[in-house]
């Protein structure tokens, strides 16, 4: 593509796009984005002396390349993307809310999968599709990356994809210029308010997605089990937008019984007036959830009704989501899940007990340069739901572990504090009897420990799998 292309003057080539001062080379555009924290203008100069050959941002600069001034870069960076990263599969799938984006995305691929559609999703977990699996920074990519992905997936012949679409991807406006045809809603609970300052700030990011983002006439599938689902119901509706909703109280799709089993439950749904009951191969009542939400998204995106139905009966975990890491010799289980905040803890606990004869035991921490906010509340629903709690380190950061520690013991104080977490895990391991059951929660799918600025090599489920070894070898 040619500068006049984007709106210059001139007829010189770009050869790429890109907000990181980094990554820029010979010809390409420099989008210098404010941030939080740091303010892309201060990058210009060394963008210029890699081979910048325009910028865009805001205010004025008097600079030696042409400059795109803008009250809005965020968006025109997108639409730029967009347009130099063109095409994306027809089907395109945005998913947002504070817990069950993956398994949501995931579960929907599935069903598309096992319906005979080429189908991908991507996210906290990466890109996957059936034959690959790409791993993101990012739950909603920066923008070019965003467009270099779905530009890819279809070329490779994907029609079918399912994204998160994260509160900051919302907010930043990453996902501006990209055509959604169905936009889903999992929950709102307390999460992310490090950066967006409270609840309604939160809200107004995820409602960006159907307010804005979705086009008029178009579907969005909502689980109206919370006031947010309900607002965002409401307000859809008010806008002309097509809406199904879902949940223990959904008008289209309802819960009407879970009957827990030992790695299973027996579910009974209403689906637009007619009543079915299978076996759902996932345990929690927060899968259901996630498993129905799949089933609406998929509906309404063409899969007929009893094939998708059928489909909830063959679906297969998502990696770090309620995984069953291993079994002790009296054969207690023990989970991985993601879950890092208070709705996300709360539900995980309760999801668990139906299925436990035994005690529950939570082994868990809290991420530093996060929100404090919800540490000791986590440490509350903890010390409530579980029988035996042991807190430990999450992903510290530049934080005093320490601190992080006890902020989340003035909710459990009662509780069990080993800083390590592998000696925690070890520690929870060792403590299970028969009947009993495990989760370790926070991390899921990670397979890092974030320690000061650096990284070190750390999965919970491998950790479970070499102490079994250790002590039942």
């Amino acid at each position: 593509m040619k500068l006049k292309d984007f709106g210059f003057n001139s007829d010189l080539y770009v050869h790429g796009i890109t907000c990181d001062s980094r990554q820029v080379k010979k010809g390409y555009i420099f989008a210098a984005l404010p941030g939080s924290t740091i303010d892309g203008r201060n990058f210009i100069g060394e963008a210029i002396n890699k081979g910048a050959i325009a910028v865009l941002s805001y205010g004025h600069m008097d600079i030696s390349v042409p400059y795109i001034s803008t009250k809005e870069p965020r968006l025109i960076y997108a639409q730029m993307a967009g347009k130099f990263h063109s095409g994306q599969p027809e089907n395109l799938v945005a998913i947002t809310g504070t817990n069950g984006k993956s398994s949501t995305a995931d579960f929907l691929r599935q069903i598309w999968t096992l319906c005979g559609e080429q189908a991908a999703c991507f996210g906290t977990l990466g890109v996957v599709a059936k034959k690959t699996i790409q791993k993101l920074d990012h739950t909603t990519p920066d923008a070019v990356q965003l467009h270099k992905i779905l530009s890819k997936l279809n070329d490779d012949g994907i029609t079918h994809v399912a994204m998160e679409a994260s509160s900051h991807g919302l907010d930043q406006r990453r996902l501006d210029a990209v055509t959604i045809k169905v936009a889903g809603f999992t929950n709102l609970t307390q999460d992310h308010y490090d950066y967006h300052q409270g609840a309604e700030s939160y809200f107004k990011a995820k409602e960006r997605l159907f307010q804005e983002l979705l086009k008029r006439n178009s579907t969005a599938v909502i689980n109206t089990d919370d006031e947010y689902g309900l607002r965002l119901a409401k307000k859809c509706l008010e806008a002309g937008k097509n809406v199904m909703e879902i949940g223990w109280s959904g008008k289209d799709i309802r819960i009407e019984e879970i009957m827990p089993l030992a790695s299973s439950q027996k579910i009974k749904i209403v689906v637009l007036s007619k009543r079915y009951e299978l076996e759902l191969p996932l345990v929690g009542e927060f899968q259901v959830l996630n498993a129905i939400l799949a089933l609406g998204l998929a509906m309404k995106t063409g899969v007929n009704e009893e094939t998708a139905i059928e489909s909830l009966a063959k679906l297969k975990g998502v990696s770090g989501r309620m995984e069953l890491a291993g079994y002790t010799k009296d054969r207690s289980p023990i989970f991985i899940d993601f879950a890092h905040t208070e709705d996300g803890l709360d539900k995980l606990l309760r999801s668990l007990r139906p299925h436990t004869e035994g005690n529950l035991s939570v082994v868990f921490g809290c991420g530093g340069d996060r929100d404090r906010g919800k540490r000791a509340k986590m440490g509350k629903v903890a010390a409530h739901l579980a029988d035996r709690v042991i807190v430990t380190d999450d992903n510290p950061r530049t934080e005093d572990p320490s601190e992080i520690r006890g902020a989340i013991m003035k909710g459990c104080p009662s509780a069990l504090e080993v800083p390590c977490r592998h000696n925690a895990i070890l520690e929870g391991i060792k403590g299970l009897n028969s009947k009993d059951c495990l989760v370790i929660a926070g991390k899921g799918h990670e397979q890092g420990q974030i320690i000061g600025e650096q990284t070190i090599p750390f999965s919970d489920i491998d950790e479970v799998k070499l102490i079994l070894e250790e002590l039942f070898l």
